[in-house]
């Protein structure tokens, strides 16, 4: 608290001189609120977790054969992504500015006859799509192929979605948040559903953002069942066949 000292310095004063005072501030009170306001924040703050993005990275540990062959064919997707480049190796953008990156695709198994023919290649069933996002509210590009093959999970999760906004779960946030997210993850899982299982190769020239826009689309189409796999000759050599008949060399 302030204390106020008269300065008295002895001998005589004139007459109607004032007295000086000098004041004392004490701010040991101030330093021990501040302190008690400190602790209290710290305690009552909720503290936000770090979120990471889980991958599926191909494992090193030998896998039966039986293993291997569990996803139907039906279920399967492969996608090969790809980055334009120039001779300098730089990469090629569109005219808003965006890495041109590729998706190739097929759906079961490649269709190919003897990987030591080149010919063979040319009628394989490998498309060619781009990363775009929605127009008017409709998937466009890959995201149209993923959101179709995982439409079931998606229309459910919708429901969902809509029960989670209206807070039909909990009045409380936190329980209506958690309760949602336990309830879209039974259904991500369901075996019952129709759900594809994508399996994701680069090229050699893919870029790390191509990488990412596939994982991406994982997430934004709610599909939990892919991984991250090594291209072969025959994704190598129906990519080459493909450029090779619509003049993309």
């Amino acid at each position: 608290m302030a204390q106020i000292e008269q300065s008295d310095k002895g001998g005589k004063k004139k007459k109607g001189a004032q007295k000086k005072m000098s004041i004392h501030v004490d701010f040991t009170p101030m330093v021990d609120m501040n302190m008690l306001l400190i602790t209290f924040f710290m305690l009552c703050t909720t503290m936000i977790k770090s979120q990471t993005l889980s991958i599926a990275l191909p494992t090193n540990e030998k896998v039966e054969q039986q293993d291997m062959n569990k996803a139907k064919e039906s279920e399967a997707i492969t996608l090969i992504v790809d980055t334009d480049r120039n001779e300098d190796g730089t990469i090629k953008r569109d005219a808003d500015g965006n890495p041109l990156n590729i998706v190739y695709y097929y759906e079961g198994k490649p269709q190919v006859i003897d990987e030591n023919q080149d010919s063979i290649f040319e009628d394989s069933n490998l498309q060619r799509e781009f990363f775009r996002g929605n127009e008017g509210g409709v998937q466009q590009g890959i995201r149209a192929i993923l959101h179709n093959r995982n439409k079931q999970v998606l229309a459910k999760i919708a429901v969902l979605k809509q029960d989670w906004k209206d807070r039909k779960f909990s009045p409380n946030k936190d329980k209506n948040d958690s309760i949602y997210q336990a309830e879209a993850k039974k259904i991500r899982n369901d075996s019952t559903l129709t759900r594809p299982v994508v399996i994701i190769k680069a090229t050699p020239e893919a870029s790390w953002t191509s990488v990412i826009g596939a994982l991406d689309e994982m997430q934004i189409n709610q599909i939990s069942r892919y991984q991250i796999d090594n291209i072969n000759k025959t994704d190598e050599g129906m990519i080459d066949a493909y450029k090779r008949k619509h003049g993309l060399n």
